[in-house]
């Protein structure tokens, strides 16, 4: 699969990911690249959050491909069992945070419990050992759960601007691996 052959649907976490992001620059660099928008980026509402990524899959005139990061890997996880089957062709889910911790922000505790279900397309978990939001072993288990590829990025941080992903040519590689096995 080639990026001109499908829609890549950009999925932003909390914040929405910023001008520097390197969802945003993947956005900016791939003419096939959407970004699912959000009514509140920053006091999310699964079911808000759900549906409007089903909205963008159902939009989609190619194969669908995900690529979502942080809370959007779990609204994914959520709208997954949405999706019409022969849309979403795979999704790269990077950094997934554990909102059943205890610690993290009462507003993300609604996307709490996290689906466990398999995700019924290919997909490829990227965790980094050190996330301030997730260990590396319960983005362990989420990937077998899901049937995810688990990709261990080593001491990554949250592969967010802070952490020094900006353009982050790396996952774009990785990407079109992944790409290129569908």
């Amino acid at each position: 699969m080639r990026t001109a052959d499908s829609d890549i649907i950009i999925v932003p976490g909390l914040g929405g990911s910023g001008p520097g992001h390197w969802q945003t620059r993947w956005e900016a660099k791939l003419s096939t690249a959407r970004r699912v928008e959000q009514a509140d980026w920053d006091r999310p509402e699964r079911e808000d959050w759900v549906e409007q990524i089903v909205q963008a899959v159902r939009a989609s005139r190619r194969p669908a491909l995900l690529v979502a990061h942080s809370l959007g890997v779990v609204a994914v996880a959520h709208a997954a069992p949405a999706f019409p089957a022969h849309l979403v062709r795979g999704a790269m889910l990077v950094a997934m945070p554990d909102v059943e911790r205890p610690d993290m922000p009462a507003h993300l505790h609604g996307f709490s419990p996290i689906p466990r279900e398999p995700l019924p397309f290919p997909s490829l978990l990227v965790a980094s050992r050190n996330d301030p939001y997730a260990a590396y072993e319960r983005a362990e288990d989420f990937a077998f759960a899901w049937g995810s590829a688990l990709v261990d990025a080593g001491e990554a941080g949250h592969l967010n601007t802070e952490s020094g992903f900006g353009p982050w040519p790396e996952g774009l590689l990785r990407l079109a691996g992944f790409m290129k096995g569908l």
